[in-house]
């Protein structure tokens, strides 16, 4: 049984950069309710995806985990970006159904 992964500033190159399967980052904040109502989804997915994705929830409250939040320009939670060989294939922004979701990162990754 998978689960979502905690990144940090100090984690963020050994899980996702240098991740050997594609890897879903969430960037959210403990103050934010869509982003609260999308981590049930996100749990999901991860089990459901388990070896074929990951995914990450980086809090961007945390003061080290800031300049990422700065570097990958988030301007607007809950965002989700998709990191494929260390480089980011697509953005999701905002709360959307887990099946919504899944539909959308099988268009850009091969889930089956």
């Amino acid at each position: 049984m998978s689960k979502t992964i905690e990144i940090t500033n100090s984690n963020f190159e050994e899980e996702v950069i240098n991740s050997k399967i594609p890897i879903l980052v969430d960037f959210w904040a403990p103050w934010c309710q869509p982003c609260l109502m999308m981590a049930p989804a996100l749990q999901e997915l991860s089990e459901e995806l388990e070896g074929k994705l990951k995914i990450g929830k980086l809090d961007t409250e945390i003061p080290e985990n800031q300049i990422l939040a700065m570097t990958y320009q988030i301007q607007s939670i809950p965002n989700m970006k998709l990191f494929k060989d260390g480089k980011v294939i697509k953005e999701f922004i905002g709360l959307r159904p887990k099946e919504t979701l899944k539909s959308e990162l099988a268009q850009v990754i091969d889930l089956s």
